[in-house]
């Protein structure tokens, strides 16, 4: 049992160190739109704490700040990060046989038309009596011609991916690594109330609780 004991305590120090050592790696820190403008707060109290440098462009970041994490923060990152140069080559590839494709098919559809045109043009005195006759019919049974009131409705659904709650916590803050895109810090600091002092006061404590993680190694 004691040896079961002192190999979690063993193995807890060891992902402690591990958190510390790639939170003490950050130099560089971007960070994301936040509820309540706190980012702003936050990126005031890390530039004049002087633990992190604050930028604005994100490939210049060693770390990203962010309230959420999930489906949302994976589709921001995808445009903070787009792909490489390599599927964008590939992707622009794709997209020229498919154009050279539409210019086969339009040809194709143009040459047909132009068959069926000959064909329409020896039909039109035929379709114009057949009209003729159809509009003396709708004169004397106008019941069958009134348009319908009943209309089809459908439930449009959201996208949920866009409208899911999941991901979303008050006063979650997660520092998540520009590169392995793995979250190497986290705290939670509701704010009492969204007055600019209180929103201010809890991204001091914030970044007080980053300092005293980075002194424990």
């Amino acid at each position: 049992m004691d040896c079961m004991k002192r190999l979690a305590i063993l193995v807890l120090s060891a992902a402690a160190l591990a958190s510390a050592a790639d939170l003490s790696a950050v130099h560089n820190v971007y960070l994301l739109k936040m509820s309540k403008g706190f980012d702003q707060y936050l990126a005031n109290r890390l530039t004049n704490g002087k633990i992190f440098q604050v930028v604005t462009d994100p490939k210049m970041a060693d770390a990203i700040f962010t309230d959420q994490i999930g489906e949302g923060f994976e589709a921001k990152l995808k445009g903070l990060f787009p792909p490489p140069e390599d599927a964008t080559a590939e992707a622009s590839d794709q997209a020229g046989a498919a154009d050279q494709g539409d210019k086969a098919d339009k040809g194709e559809k143009a040459d047909k038309g132009d068959k069926a045109g000959k064909g329409d043009k020896a039909a039109k005195s035929g379709k114009a009596a057949k009209a003729a006759k159809a509009s003396a019919d709708a004169d004397e049974d106008t019941g069958d011609s009134a348009p319908s009131l009943v209309t089809d409705t459908v439930n449009k659904l959201d996208n949920p991916a866009v409208n899911s709650s999941f991901g979303r916590a008050k006063g979650m803050v997660f520092i998540v690594d520009a590169k392995s895109k793995q979250v190497i810090w986290s705290a939670y600091a509701l704010p009492k109330s969204t007055s600019s002092r209180e929103l201010d006061r809890t991204a001091s404590d914030i970044v007080s609780r980053i300092k005293r993680d980075l002194k424990t190694k």
